[in-house]
């Protein structure tokens, strides 16, 4: 099988425990894994330390994200690529797992559009325009690059960066980044690890859902969880089997979930 999976940051603010790596570790073992990874929230701390403020903004459509100015481009730059990169890495060789640390600038793994301007919503639910910054929308994948890793053994480490058509470097979405490269390779499952159990609506977790429902009832989904679910959609979209949402924490977090012992679980049928 090829998996594709997603680390999100609350779970490497907490340190990827051992059980999570040596499930990794099982699984890479009879499975192609591509791993991707979050941390923005070390990325705000040290911008912080920094003397540098944080702003994020929020879409009509409800996704919290941070305003990348050039400077914030920089720091996310050190700490994702630099710093959180290459302790997942080192965890991961530190368990006999053969690992490459990769950007998306790297080999131009992930190509971007620029966005020239965003529309933000305030407090009060009123639309500005503002610039786009340095943050960009996935157009091309090199797969490959991944392909030629994962031939000879490796597990990329992805950080969600990317290249402009200008040659610059650019902030990407990482559950989105992991969606698009999932989507790229057709991955056979998508896992998106995150700090809750899976998808919960009207209090109630959910196991199973398919595309169509899921999109029924989008306007309830949190903001945390929102963006998730459109990615969960968009690898549907472009021909992955299966996407998998869970928690990161637990004996064998992702092996639960591929049995579908875990988590939710989100098909096209």
């Amino acid at each position: 099988m090829l998996l594709v999976v997603k680390l999100g940051g609350s779970i490497l603010r907490e340190g990827a425990s051992s059980e999570l790596i040596s499930d990794l570790k099982a699984l890479a073992k009879e499975n192609n894994i591509v791993l991707v990874h979050g941390g923005g929230a070390e990325v705000t701390e040290i911008a912080a330390k920094l003397g540098k403020e944080q702003k994020f903004i929020v879409s009509p459509e409800g996704f919290r994200s941070r305003y990348t100015d050039k400077e914030t481009m920089e720091i996310f730059t050190m700490v994702m690529a630099g710093k959180i990169n290459k302790q997942i890495v080192a965890a991961l060789q530190s368990q006999g797992v053969l690992a490459v640390g990769l950007s998306g600038v790297d080999g131009l793994l992930l190509k971007a559009e620029r966005k020239k301007r965003l529309i933000a919503v305030d407090e009060r639910g009123r639309k500005k325009v503002i610039e786009g910054g340095y943050t960009g929308k996935i157009i091309e994948v090199n797969t490959n690059l991944l392909q030629f890793l994962l031939g000879k053994d490796y597990m990329p480490v992805v950080t969600p960066m990317a290249m402009s058509e200008e040659f610059e470097s650019l902030n990407v979405d990482g559950d989105r980044t992991a969606a698009s490269i999932a989507g790229a390779l057709k991955a056979d499952s998508l896992v998106l690890l995150t700090d809750v159990k899976g998808l919960v609506l009207k209090g109630k977790p959910i196991q199973k859902i398919t595309a169509t429902e899921v999109k029924e009832v989008l306007s309830s989904i949190g903001k945390g969880m929102s963006t998730k679910v459109h990615a969960a959609l968009e690898a549907l979209n472009q021909g992955v089997n299966e996407v998998l949402i869970t928690s990161g924490s637990g004996k064998q977090p992702i092996s639960s979930a591929l049995k579908h012992e875990y988590g939710t679980v989100i098909s096209c049928e």
